[in-house]
């Protein structure tokens, strides 16, 4: 791909600045301390210089310079006022976005969708780009100067066309060198972590490493033959060759075939490159830190010819590998296969990781066992899939936020359904409700989780993570339409496939998030008795009712049994050897989305029983903490949860000071947090106390048991 694609960003051969020499390592780590004085004296003396080289697999590089005043790394020139905002950034031409205009919806948009933007929820008082590290209002607007840099990581076929940007700012100090790796949560683009890890590594004057873990949100309209790039904009697939951020792997006749068979219809990256991009998340969050230390080597590197010298290593650089759901399984997965020493410390947040459960891990909580512990992804997600719209309307689950939103009479057949096909044995809906929210429970939900499933499957959480993890794991193409599925827009009358809004497909790089329903595209089952047509209007054929389309829900569930799926699974799972490195894992216990029972809490266990005694990880389990930081902001989650992203500054600022100045880790915890309860829709203002703090020194009440492969978790 040219780089002049890219409004102000500069050539890679164009020289950089070099505004600071000789950096000087004060950053904690004694072992490593000797060995840089010995570079420092080598480079000093003119001898054993290292030409700084590009990684391999790294495509052209565009750089842009932000001022800190019209546009920043931070905020694209928002400020903390504009992030804040409810109305999106417009474009000046609303038929032909730049860039640049596209860049600032895409961090916009993805900050507000990580992080709970109302004032009473805490944007502006307790986080935010205008809240310093050590909590206080101070920063202004908060906006970064400094210079981004852009490239994809491939094997030169553009298959692959992993995203990979770092942001350096001004304030970075090569005497105190730290790189941040974030990697993207969920199936966003590349800003996807910018309002969690980005934000708090640009404050603390690091280099960010970003990547997309090559699930990006790449989308191919396959009715125009349109793609997108990796600014964003739009082209037809023939003009971006492999510059293309995702291109369908279609001949053009099978192309065409399957447009007139099955019209409007959209490939997504994540469920359609046929790549599995999960089995390398660890290796794309690893390669994001290498082109960080490329990028920060060009930039502070002494000239040498027409090259620059490497002065930053890792041996001299913090590198702290942190982020959020499936994020936070990308760093911890970096760190497991971390045998080259580029990462020191491991931050992660809800992480969504599959494990390679040995015998003898044992889940607790309190006294119970948690007797499914451990199962990846696609088993949950697809036992929610099955059982949630009917366990939503559980009398017990009557105060549900947004329970609206599950239509009564299709949870009710879906009941109905469930029973006849043997998977339920109630005879009222009251009795199968019941049971279904039991089967729930004894999948791995906790019961903190229960008042969740109403609103998760109302927006359509569990079946888009269903349909694209079913697609990614057997490496499916998108013309397999795996049970009955695509994706596609719909119309608002009558829920049948449609051709894309203009402005929908304009804006879906930076507002979309990779897993459909998203940004006007919707899942379309053909299998539908009624179909094809927007899935939750969708009549079973084995049943003859509007049962949320118990047939495709029950495909889904049944390709557990698959040998493609699993083996696709399988390439996924990790051993949570982490070779002795720092970790700080921060979870809620109300996750809906990515239980504690089968990812943080036996991954912990698994830790123990790998690494024994050289175990330096610490899990931080949080009461009335649920997966979507967004949804704090609407009525019911504002009563009843508080935000996470809290906790995760909070281990963040722990791990530094633990690579830096040596300061203990705190003991793996509980930490009872305090609703602000209320009037749903207007809850008091979150306020410290309803917060309490990551203790050094935990009440014993509080503290988590580890040992010999099981784990106890305080009730």
């Amino acid at each position: 791909m040219t780089d002049d694609g890219l409004e102000g960003r500069r050539p890679a051969s164009a020289p950089m600045t070099d505004t600071r020499r000789d950096p000087l390592p004060r950053h904690g780590r004694p072992a490593r301390t000797a060995a840089w004085a010995l570079a420092l004296l080598l480079a000093a003396c003119g001898s054993d210089d290292e030409v700084n080289v590009k990684p391999a697999g790294i495509g052209p590089v565009s750089e842009v310079r932000y001022d800190g005043s019209s546009d920043d790394l931070l905020t694209a020139g928002l400020g903390r006022t504009g992030l804040g905002s409810a109305t999106a950034p417009t474009f000046a031409n609303a038929a032909a976005p730049t860039a640049t205009e596209l860049r600032r919806l895409a961090i916009w948009n993805n900050y507000r969708a990580l992080a709970d933007m109302t004032a009473a929820g805490g944007y502006g008082r307790l986080y935010g780009p205008n809240i310093d590290l050590g909590g206080n209002d101070t920063l202004g607007e908060g906006r970064i100067a400094g210079r981004e840099s852009l490239a994809f990581l491939d094997d030169g076929t553009g298959r692959d066309n992993v995203t990979l940007m770092v942001q350096v700012p001004d304030s970075f100090d090569v005497a105190q060198a730290c790189i941040v790796a974030a990697p993207s949560s969920g199936s966003r683009g590349v800003y996807g972590a910018i309002g969690t890890t980005g934000e708090w590594g640009l404050k603390r004057g690091c280099a960010v490493a970003y990547t997309d873990k090559g699930t990006g949100n790449g989308a191919h309209d396959l009715s125009t033959d349109t793609v997108t790039l990796i600014d964003g904009r739009l082209a037809p697939a023939a003009t971006a060759g492999t510059a293309s951020l995702f291109t369908a792997p279609l001949a053009a006749g099978e192309r065409a075939a399957f447009d007139t068979a099955s019209p409007n219809r959209f490939a997504f990256k994540h469920a359609h490159s046929q790549r599995n991009p999960e089995k390398d998340w660890g290796l794309h969050t690893r390669r994001a830190i290498e082109f960080a230390f490329y990028v920060l080597n060009e930039q502070f590197g002494r000239p040498s010819g027409n090259s620059r010298t490497v002065v930053l290593k890792p041996e001299n650089t913090i590198v702290i590998a942190s982020s959020v759901s499936n994020g936070g399984g990308a760093v911890l997965a970096a760190a497991e296969e971390d045998g080259a020493g580029l990462i020191d410390g491991v931050v992660a947040s809800e992480p969504q990781i599959n494990l390679d459960l040995p015998a003898g891990i044992t889940v607790r909580r309190g006294a119970i066992t948690i007797e499914s512990a451990g199962r990846p992804l696609y088993d949950y997600v697809t036992l929610a899939n099955l059982y949630q719209p009917c366990a939503a309307i559980a009398a017990s689950n009557a105060a549900s936020p947004f329970l609206s939103f599950v239509v009564a009479t299709r949870a009710a057949n879906r009941c109905t359904a469930l029973a006849g096909a043997g998977l339920l044995s109630g005879t009222t809906t009251a009795e199968r409700a019941d049971e279904a929210l039991q089967k729930l429970r004894a999948g791995g939900y906790e019961p903190a989780a229960d008042l969740l499933h109403a609103s998760h499957y109302g927006f359509s959480v569990a079946p888009a993570v269903a349909v694209t993890y079913a697609n990614a794991y057997t490496r499916s193409k998108v013309t397999d339409n795996l049970c009955g599925y695509s994706f596609g827009a719909t119309s608002a009358t009558t829920g049948a496939p449609v051709a894309a809004a203009a402005a929908s497909m304009l804006t879906i790089a930076p507002l979309g998030n990779g897993i459909p329903p998203s940004n006007g595209i919707n899942l379309i089952n053909r299998a539908a008795a009624n179909g094809p047509i927007n899935d939750p209007l969708a009549v079973s054929p084995s049943t003859g009712l509007a049962d949320y389309h118990f047939d495709a829900a029950n495909c889904l569930r049944q390709l557990l049994a698959n040998s493609a799926l699993t083996s696709g699974i399988d390439a996924t799972r990790k051993r949570a050897n982490l070779r002795g490195k720092p970790a700080l894992i921060v979870h809620g216990r109300s996750d809906a989305l990515i239980p504690v029972n089968h990812t943080s809490r036996p991954y912990v266990a698994m830790n123990q029983l790998a690494e024994g005694v050289a175990s330096r990880v610490r899990y931080i389990e949080v009461t009335n903490a649920q997966h979507f930081e967004a949804f704090l902001g609407l009525a019911g989650y504002d009563t009843r949860f508080v935000p996470l992203h809290v906790y995760g500054i909070a281990a963040l600022n722990l791990m530094w000071n633990h690579l830096k100045q040596g300061a203990a880790l705190p003991p793996s915890q509980l930490v009872r947090t305090l609703p602000r309860g209320g009037t749903p829709g207007a809850a008091p203002a979150i306020a410290a106390s309803n917060l309490p703090p990551i203790a050094a020194q935990p009440a014993a009440g509080d503290l988590i048991e580890v040992g010999g492969g099981v784990i106890v978790v305080p009730e």
